[in-house]
Formats: C-alpha cells, sequence, structure tokens
C-alpha cells in the first residue's frame, strides 16, 4: 500500500466527479526569513514580533515567529494548487493557532476530505500544519470545487 504521508503529489485539479472522503494532501516548507519579510510588506503587518529580534525575545514567545497567516497560506496552497487544486473558489476557512512557527521550521501543510455535497460542488476539508510532532493550526474549510462539466 502506498504511504501518502510521503508522496509527492503533483499540482493541477481534482475535479469533484473524482474527489473522495478520506482524499489527502500536503506539501512540506522551511518558513525563512525571507517568507516573514515578504510577507509583512505585502499584508502590511510589520509587528516586531515578527521582524525585531531584540523585541521578540522579550515576549512569551521568547523569539521571533511567523506570521500565523503565513503559516494558514500553506494551507490555501495545498488546497489552490493540488485539493481540489486550480480552479478552487475558497467560501469558508476556520482556523486555530496552536503554537508558533519559528524562522527555520519545517511546516508539513495537510487537507483531507471530509464531506462532500456534489450538487453544490461543496467540499469540506480537515485542514493542519505541523512542525514536527507539533499540531501549530488545526481548522476546517469550505469550498467550491471544479468540474468537468463546467469545462
Amino acid at each position: 500500500m502506498l504511504d501518502t504521508s510521503l508522496h509527492n503529489f503533483a499540482r493541477g485539479t481534482i475535479c469533484i466527479e473524482d474527489i473522495e472522503i478520506g482524499m489527502t494532501r500536503f506539501l512540506r516548507k522551511t518558513v525563512t526569513d525571507r517568507d516573514i519579510a515578504l510577507f509583512a510588506e505585502v499584508s502590511t503587518d510589520h509587528n516586531p514580533v515578527h521582524l525585531d529580534d531584540d523585541y521578540a525575545r522579550d515576549t512569551i514567545f521568547g523569539g521571533r515567529i511567523a506570521h500565523g497567516m503565513l503559516t494558514a497560506g500553506l494551507i490555501s496552497a495545498v488546497i489552490g494548487e493540488q485539493l481540489p487544486g486550480h480552479g478552487t473558489v475558497y467560501l469558508g476557512q476556520n482556523l486555530k493557532f496552536l503554537a508558533p512557527v519559528r524562522p527555520g521550521d519545517v511546516v508539513l501543510a495537510q487537507v483531507t476530505v471530509t464531506d462532500i455535497l456534489h450538487a453544490k460542488r461543496r467540499v469540506s476539508l480537515e485542514c493542519r500544519c505541523s512542525v514536527g510532532d507539533t499540531t501549530v493550526l488545526k481548522g476546517e474549510a469550505l469550498v467550491l470545487a471544479p468540474s468537468r462539466k463546467f469545462d
């Protein structure tokens, strides 16, 4: 049996007609100082806990951390690139941030199909990000999946 937790999935599209409950896709990314700086620029969130070592050292985190939404963006990447993939439209997302992500951490972002409403092309996804054995983010997403009927 193929261990999908170690499989590299291709980017593209899985249409609603081919999605099954339990399908899982993921990506791994090392969060870099550059990622954090670029996210600060794009989002205009320049909170010093993300950017200033001296400031961040005196916080409850004891050092700099990545923006929570940078980590959440990795979930968006899995949804938009792999499951369902290209053509997917976000309808909703809820998230719980459980632990910080630090520069240099390798984040595993994973989504798993939990429910499908074929008539409305809606797919519910369990979302989780982890660093090693620590879950740093979890939640659910609702998306509108692409369909071959609308090509």
